[in-house]
């Protein structure tokens, strides 16, 4: 069942649905760019999108505590760009290969899914 980590607009608009699971590893992808908090986290997914997913922040603190659970990422308190203190995320060495593996797989997916589309 896809995961919609979009923010609920007007019931016309195209859906940004996210197979399940692919939220974790867009999380990992944006935490091995940089350390950064998670509304940092949702601002980068959305501009690397180019807007297609808008990560809510139910969606995205649920992610963020499963990661750092199975250790793919830890966080700490720092002073913000705002001076506001914010718990800042980063990838550990299990995360980077967590992500190789994921992005390989996702690849390999893609790749299945276009021979079939494209099938006569």
């Amino acid at each position: 069942m896809p995961l919609d980590c979009r923010e609920v607009g007007s019931v016309s608009e195209k859906t940004g649905e996210l197979v399940q699971g692919t939220l974790d590893m867009l999380i990992l992808k944006t935490l091995a760019l940089e350390s950064m908090h998670g509304y940092g986290i949702a601002v980068r997914i959305e501009q690397m999108s180019k807007g297609v997913f808008k990560v809510n922040a139910g969606s995205l603190f649920v992610g963020l505590q499963r990661l750092q659970r199975a250790g793919l990422i830890r966080s700490e308190w720092k002073e913000s760009e705002n001076n506001r203190r914010a718990k800042y995320y980063s990838l550990t060495a299990l995360g980077r290969k967590r992500l190789d593996s994921e992005a390989r797989d996702w690849g390999r997916q893609v790749a299945a899914i276009a021979r079939i589309l494209e099938a006569s």
